[in-house]
């Protein structure tokens, strides 16, 4: 499954807020089996947004839209995307019902707020689209089409998207090692894997720390196939996690240490 990632805001682009919730769905996505083929932030633009949707959706196999939902005058990522799909812009009577329930809710337990919530504000979405539920916020999600739009509150859209995790799942796999050394000490030999087995290789260094290296492939035989050349290749010593790269350190410290 070929999936990208579309996260709306200007505050994103600003730097006013950190985009976790890109990451997040990346690696979840990944996780699962999926390939994330694109990430991309745009403003809280309608022409911008609905144009990105129009060709995304076309072009890949699913796309997920954080951000934008609500009833301020920045959120317009739901009619947005409703124009991207060609679809009319509507009150939905499944989420508006919702959406009055969770006003509900919120009155009961206080009642000294006083201003109006408009459900319409919320509960509108593309036509024919798929609720997705809000349990921890006001705004329902919604999948249109192969278009998934989700709340972009980190705390709204992890349960949402757990609780549609399964549709995103995919044949991809991954092993990773670890190597007590700089990337380039395996360059060579990522490029032989890469070529010989076809699967996908990255190396990902972190100052101080071990470099992390990553296979990925469709084909689980093959992908344990070009782990093994690897391993057995390597010209530096490999290990499965940081903290058994920490304790060979330690453990060579250790060794190291003059005798008293």
């Amino acid at each position: 499954m070929q999936a990208a990632i579309l996260t709306v805001g200007n505050e994103l682009l600003a730097g006013d807020i950190e985009n976790t919730n890109a990451t997040w769905l990346a690696r979840r996505l990944t996780e699962g089996g999926a390939t994330v083929a694109r990430i991309q932030t745009v403003p809280d633009d309608h022409e911008v947004i609905a144009e990105t949707v129009a060709d995304w959706a076309a072009a890949f196999d699913a796309v997920l839209v954080t951000g934008g939902l609500g009833g301020t005058p920045d959120d317009i990522t739901m009619e947005a995307v409703a124009a991207g799909l060609d679809r009319a812009f509507v009150v939905n009577d499944e989420a508006e019902t919702q959406v009055e329930s969770t006003i509900a809710a919120i009155l009961e337990r206080r009642p000294d707020i006083d201003f109006d919530l408009e459900p319409e504000w919320y509960a509108s979405m593309p036509a024919d689209a798929e609720v997705l539920p809000n349990e921890e916020g006001l705004a329902p999600g919604c999948r249109a089409g192969n278009v998934y739009v989700l709340p972009g509150i980190p705390d709204e859209m992890k349960p949402m998207f757990e609780g549609i995790a399964e549709r995103f799942a995919g044949d991809v796999e991954s092993r990773e090692c670890y190597a007590d050394a700089p990337e380039g000490a395996v360059a060579r030999e990522l490029g032989v894997v890469a070529e010989r087995f076809g699967v996908g290789v990255g190396s990902y260094p972190n100052s101080g720390g071990p470099t992390r290296i990553k296979l990925t492939g469709g084909d689980p035989a093959v992908l344990d196939e070009a782990v093994a050349w690897f391993r057995a290749n390597a010209t530096v010593d490999l290990y499965d996690s940081e903290a058994a790269v920490t304790a060979a350190r330690e453990e060579r410290a250790g060794s190291d240490a003059p005798e008293n």
